[in-house]
């Protein structure tokens, strides 16, 4: 009986949001199933190659993304649907679907954007690893990045 009620408040929820939105988090949801079915079946290094390049993030391709102030505002937009879509679909969504799904949402309007790769200590594994995307200067998914997290590299 909750469970009903839960899907009938985040079905109100999502009438009341605008048109553009409602399109941009459908479009998410598959993005995001899309990325998670990828990382499961593809080796990485093929995915990478989708990617696009990359580079360390000393690299000067890392601060030329900036961009006009309409491709921020739409940035913005699709980290909302983005963060938004990977609190609901029934897999666990963590930072790197989350970028790969944004980044591609973005490709496809011609907006710029970094994916940055990065690794700390870990407390219970020796290793914790975290992806985050940026564009038009906004931080788009995986924000904020947890301390003692150094950048590894990134693709541009």
């Amino acid at each position: 009986m909750a469970r009903l009620r839960l899907i009938r408040r985040l079905l109100r929820r999502f009438g009341q949001v605008g048109g553009f939105r409602r399109a941009l988090v459908a479009e998410a949801v598959v993005w995001l199933w899309l990325a998670r079915l990828a990382l499961i079946s593809i080796p990485f290094p093929t995915i990478a190659k989708r990617l696009g390049t990359f580079v360390p993030p000393s690299d000067e391709r890392v601060a030329r993304a900036r961009t006009r102030t309409e491709q921020a505002k739409l940035a913005g937009e699709i980290g909302w649907a983005v963060t938004r879509s990977a609190r609901y679909v029934p897999f666990n969504a963590v930072c790197l679907p989350q970028a790969m799904a944004a980044r591609m949402m973005l490709k496809r309007r011609g907006v710029a954007s970094v994916l940055h790769f990065g690794a700390a200590k870990g407390k219970d594994k020796p290793l914790d690893a975290h992806a985050w995307l940026d564009a038009a200067g906004v931080e788009v998914t995986g924000y904020p990045v947890a301390e003692g997290f150094a950048e590894i590299g990134c693709f541009v």
